[in-house]
């Protein structure tokens, strides 16, 4: 979580510096940085999907019986 936070910080200041500057290359990495944080939300709920709909459950209690 903390690491979506300073991406969003970083980005804001992308953004804010590319605005100052008249510059749009701020603002484009800022899209595709967005970009690969949502693909990485849409793989991370995949997986809590298929986890659930193989045990039937996300408790903590039934995951720890899937270690190898």
């Amino acid at each position: 979580m903390s690491i979506e936070i300073m991406l969003n910080a970083v980005n804001l200041l992308f953004v804010a510096f590319s605005t100052y500057h008249q510059d749009a290359q701020g603002q484009v990495f800022v899209f595709f940085s967005m970009a690969v944080a949502a693909a990485e939300v849409a793989v991370g709920l995949a997986i809590l999907v298929s986890i659930f709909r193989n045990i039937g459950s996300i408790s903590i209690d039934n995951l720890k019986n899937l270690k190898g």
